[in-house]
């Protein structure tokens, strides 16, 4: 029984790390960028606010729709991390493993800044 807890803990810090990889990491950008058009508006008060637009029709507009939310991306994160897992085990759970581990070590990062930051 312990066993599937972990998994599935594993398979939940794998998935969150992936779809932050995807959705918002600098490193990937080059894969948003094709479906996402980024600008930058500087507000009368001098705020910077930026934002995206989705380019394109059809599929190109489908799948930056997806690269721009999280709780889409995470749904396709964790059956392709979990299908890998249960079809591919020897590629499947070492990349979840990497995955997880820097998913809690990026969940750590933001707690103990926040709490730093107090």
């Amino acid at each position: 029984m312990v066993s599937y807890w972990l998994d599935f803990v594993l398979l939940a810090l794998a998935s969150f790390r992936l779809t932050r990889l995807l959705v918002y990491d600098k490193i990937t950008a080059f894969l948003r960028k094709p479906f996402h058009k980024e600008i930058t508006e500087i507000a009368p008060d001098g705020t910077v606010k930026e934002y995206i637009e989705i380019k394109g029709t059809g599929i190109r507009k489908w799948i930056g729709e997806l690269l721009s939310c999280h709780w889409c991306t995470g749904v396709w994160s964790a059956a392709i991390l979990y299908g890998g897992w249960v079809l591919f085990p020897q590629i499947g759970s070492p990349v979840v493993m990497i995955l997880a581990i820097a998913g809690l070590a990026s969940f750590l990062e933001t707690v103990l800044s926040r709490i730093m930051d107090e």
